[in-house]
């Protein structure tokens, strides 16, 4: 409900205009992925009220219960319209969550205000989607910061270029960040599973998609490449919005972007030539201008003026960063996947986001989704980050007295160049140019006690903090020549009244009229013997205006002519007939005051909204700074320091990880994390295959691999005693695949999906973890998948690859493939003593070899899984080894097997002797109920065996025969 207050009139039980309204809305509901809200008043309170099934909606997911669900109609029984009201504070943080997190569309209605008593109809009064939140923005993100940018695309799909393959797609791409003024564009070829595509949405983090829509037949190429396409978009969870294909022509790009980008931002804007595209270079794209026509009609940048000119553009390079799926967000636990319910630093952003501002907060989820492929760069940043982990002291004084008071700069900015800044902005601004001076000097402080890297800092840092002092000073002199800075301790934001002679008439006026009303308190005071503040209070009333007040009590001591205004429980109001003149005359100049105020008021924003090109530079230098400091925070408080890792270029260098550990779980609690080296070497040992138990740490190893490499192309120091490492093109995973039954996926298709993007997309620089794969379907199918498609890796892509299996067999690869080696993850059974039971230590750690079982039936007795299942577990899989066994082809030539069947027989027949010689007790035992005539058997067979075993040691085939008998 309304947070236990008093319902609203619309919650009677009709509201005939609003149920009609709703009744010829088309429908929507969060289900289908809008969810509508109605801005109400009543009484001159301001809520929002949710209705028919958004309503429900809103009783589960906000309130977490349906006594909160109202019906209007029908008597207010539960046939009529259910409705939810909400504060509307409520209302502002469900509709940031259904946007942000549930990635929901959002539509709120308004009521015009009508003529006379009767309000005027309904209408549509904000849209907003994720990729878009221009409408709501500065509603809904007015008092918290955006953690990530809103980035929307536009897709357009061509024909392959001529002599290409037909699997081959020519893609054009428009996005747009219209929180931070800024467009983009890319023209690639991608395959038919639309791998760079996919890509290209994990590294701008895109929240929607534009897409033409498809024919009626459904059948055309067009529609199954769009629906191929739409798949791999809701695979990376994103919001689709189709839109006409008549949107996705060029044919007026040229003019719309001309008038929204700045002309700075133009090569050879002064071009006298018509042709657009000579001047705009974005234009000369195959495909990308289809797809920038239809981003702009939808997003209408063009029709709002304040856009015109705001705006940069830029041309994406996929191979500028590493590439990542879908898959390897998820498996390498990038950034929170679920909803926002994963702990701190269950995910790499989290762990390593030690950021002060939400500036640098933004650009640390920027840089995880980019990690670089630049060699020159990567070593840029891990240099600074070296810097900043020796000078602990000195990078403490800039995270805690400096980055912790930057305002975030480029929201600001926003606010001046939307005219919705005031005075609060400009002061924000103007504490922050205070930090600027003593900021540069902890920085050069810094580089005097290190100075090897003093150029890198000055180049990177301190002349752009330099520059931008300089640009800013005439701001920081203009607050203080015009702001009363000695009221912001009193959090009053006003301009000094020195500034103006108008305002300093009414300033002076306003004074005298306070000493006025001083005076007569004092008199009033004098006259009912109260003494002052203690007892009679003078105070500007919200209601009243200025007035005096007295308890219930002391009230009865006041006199009769004064004027009695109202009484509450707080005490009595009351004026005299001179405070009423004096009131009402402050009142008037006081007005007099504001608006003389919001002139110059607009006129000081003005002035630092020119300042707003320097801000947004300044704000991506704090950016930086903030996200290299945090690196090197993490990296000296980590339960083990981090190192700082070698990184060669691409196809030059090997994997050796020292001592590698993974970050995200070494610094849960509880848990102490076993350490292991990670070696694998071009030619040698590209292709490991891991097996051993379930729990033994098989993801644990392969998934850190992928995240050390990973943090150390981003720039970071990484959780190693010693790392090098190449640069690697991509890091592509299959792990742990989950069915989807909504979308018609199961579990092996999806499996067979991410490996189908694998081998598409992997080369011989990339880095490829694959996790139990084939475990969807039979196992005799899934073990042959995984062999054809080990083998083809190693074979034709020679890819790094690191591949957990429980399909022993598959260890046969390296028999075949010289730089496939096998590992496996070590466990400790100990033996079963008469007794005692068989029980399983996980030692978690990575040795050469072969694991000799799977340990799977152990980990279901940790599990404490009933012990006749248990049991039944063990014949079965006894069972099933015995009929593999039965079929398995054997490899040993005649001789060998001759000589073999000739011992065995000398064995059985020496067994059958000793049985001989032991008649009568073998029949006594033979009715033995105990089984001892059984045992006893066995152990003269054993020792048979025992007497033989040299000669079984040299016989291949009856080792074989007696190992499969044990």
């Amino acid at each position: 409900m309304y947070s236990g207050e008093k319902e609203k009139d619309v919650d009677a039980p009709s509201d005939p205009g609003l149920i009609s309204f709703f009744a010829k809305l088309p429908p929507k509901s969060p289900e289908t992925g809008t969810l509508r809200l109605f801005q109400r008043t009543s009484g001159g309170d301001e809520y929002y009220a949710s209705y028919g099934p958004d309503a429900h909606w809103v009783a589960q997911n906000v309130f977490h219960t349906n006594t909160v669900v109202k019906y209007l109609g029908q008597g207010g029984r539960a046939g009529g319209l259910a409705c939810v009201n909400l504060k509307p504070s409520v209302a502002q943080q469900t509709l940031r969550d259904a946007l942000t997190t549930r990635q929901l569309r959002i539509e709120i209605y308004v009521q015009d205000p009508g003529a006379g008593k009767k309000p005027g109809p309904f209408r549509l009064d904000k849209e907003a989607s994720p990729g878009n939140l221009q409408a709501v923005e500065d509603i809904l993100f007015s008092n918290s910061d955006l953690l990530t940018s809103p980035i929307v695309m536009a897709v357009k799909l061509a024909n392959a270029p001529a002599g290409a393959s037909t699997k081959v797609k020519a893609v054009g791409i428009a996005f747009a960040d219209s929180s931070r003024r800024e467009l983009g564009v890319a023209d690639f070829v991608d395959n038919d599973l639309f791998s760079n595509l996919e890509s290209l949405v994990i590294q701008l983090s895109v929240r929607e998609a534009v897409i033409p829509t498809g024919t009626n037949s459904g059948t055309s190429d067009r529609d199954i490449d769009l629906n191929k396409l739409k798949g791999v978009l809701e695979r990376c969870g994103i919001v689709i919005t189709e839109r006409k294909a008549s949107e996705f022509m060029a044919k007026n790009v040229a003019d719309n972007l001309s008038r929204l980008l700045d002309p700075a931002a133009i090569p050879n804007a002064s071009s006298s030539s018509a042709d657009a595209s000579l001047v705009i270079p974005q234009l000369a794209l195959p495909n990308a201008p289809s797809a920038l026509s239809a981003l702009l009609s939808y997003l209408a940048l063009v029709a709002d003026s304040d856009n015109h000119e705001q705006f940069k553009i830029r041309t994406h390079d996929l191979d500028q960063y590493m590439r990542l799926d879908a898959s390897a967000l998820k498996a390498l636990s990038l950034v929170d996947t679920t909803s926002g319910t994963s702990r701190k630093n269950d995910t790499l952003f989290g762990l390593l986001n030690k950021c002060k501002t939400a500036q640098g907060a933004r650009l640390l989820g920027i840089w995880l989704k980019q990690p670089l492929t630049n060699l020159h760069e990567i070593k840029r940043r891990q240099e600074l980050v070296q810097l900043f982990v020796e000078a602990m002291g000195g990078r403490r004084i800039v995270q805690d007295e400096y980055l912790k008071f930057m305002p975030d700069m480029h929201r600001l900015s926003k606010r001046f160049q939307k005219g919705l800044a005031n005075l609060e902005n400009v002061v924000r601004v103007y504490q922050m140019i205070l930090k600027l001076p003593g900021l540069i000097q902890e920085l050069t402080n810094i580089i005097d006690d290190n100075d090897e890297f003093a150029e890198l800092v000055e180049d990177q840092y301190l002349k752009p903090l330099k520059e931008a002092e300089a640009n800013l000073s005439k701001c920081s002199e203009m607050v203080e020549q015009t702001i009363d800075l000695e009221e912001l301790d009193r959090h009053n934001y006003v301009i000094k009244p020195e500034y103006d002679v108008e305002l300093k008439k009414l300033a002076d006026k306003m004074a005298e009229i306070r000493d006025g009303l001083d005076e007569e308190h004092a008199k009033v005071g004098d006259e009912i013997n109260m003494e002052l503040d203690k007892k009679l209070h003078l105070e500007n009333n919200q209601t009243y205006g200025y007035c005096f007040r007295l308890t219930k009590n002391d009230a009865k001591s006041k006199k009769k002519s004064y004027i009695e205004l109202g009484t509450n429980k707080s005490g009595v109001f009351f004026v005299t007939s001179t405070l009423k003149g004096l009131a009402e005359e402050y009142k008037t100049n006081s007005q007099a005051y504001a608006r003389a105020q919001a002139g110059l008021v607009k006129q000081v924003v003005g002035i630092a909204a020119t300042y707003t090109p320097v801000l947004e530079g300044l704000n991506d230098v704090i950016a930086h700074l903030d996200v290299i400091l945090s690196f090197a925070h993490v990296a000296s408080n980590a339960p083990t320091a981090y190192t700082k890792p070698k990184v060669f270029e691409k196809g030059k260098g090997n994997v050796k990880l020292l001592e590698a550990r993974h970050p995200c779980l070494e610094v849960q609690d509880d848990i102490i994390f076993m350490a292991n080296d990670i070696e694998m070497e071009k030619g040698i040992s590209e292709f490991q295959i891991i097996t051993g138990p379930n729990m033994g740490g098989k993801s644990t190893y392969i998934r850190q691999t992928g995240v050390i490499a990973l943090m150390a192309q981003v720039g970071s120091f990484v959780p190693c005693a010693e790392a090098e490492l190449p640069i690697f093109d991509s890091i592509l995973c299959r792990v742990g695949a989950g069915d989807s039954q909504l979308k018609g996926v199961s579990t092996f298709m999806a499996e067979m999906l991410e490996t189908a993007t694998i081998l598409r997309s992997a080369t011989s620089d990339s880095l490829v973890i694959i996790d139990e794969l084939g475990r969807g379907t039979s196992t005799y199918d899934g073990f042959g998948l995984a062999w054809a498609i080990s083998e083809h890796i190693a074979t034709e892509l020679h890819s790094f690859c690191l591949f957990a299996t429980h399909f022993h067999e598959l260890t046969a690869l390296d028999q075949q493939i010289s730089h496939v080696k096998n590992l496996h993850v070590v466990a400790h059974v100990s033996n079963e003593d008469e007794g005692t039971e068989r029980k399983i230590s996980l030692l978690y750690k990575v040795e050469p070899g072969v694991s000799d079982q799977s340990f799977g039936i152990h980990v279901a007795e940790l599990a404490h899984f009933p012990e006749n299942v248990i049991k039944l577990a063990k014949r079965k899989a006894v069972e099933l080894e015995d009929f593999g066994k039965e079929n398995k082809e054997t490899n040993f030539d005649d001789e060998t097997t001759k000589e073999g069947v000739r011992i065995m027989e000398e064995i059985l027949k020496a067994w059958v002797s000793n049985q001989d010689g032991d008649e009568d007790v073998v029949m006594d035992d033979a009715d033995d109920d105990d089984g001892d005539s059984y045992e006893a058997q066995l152990k003269q067979l054993k020792d048979v065996i025992q007497q033989h075993s040299a000669a079984i040691q040299n016989n291949a085939w009856l080792q074989d025969v007696v190992m499969n008998l044990q």
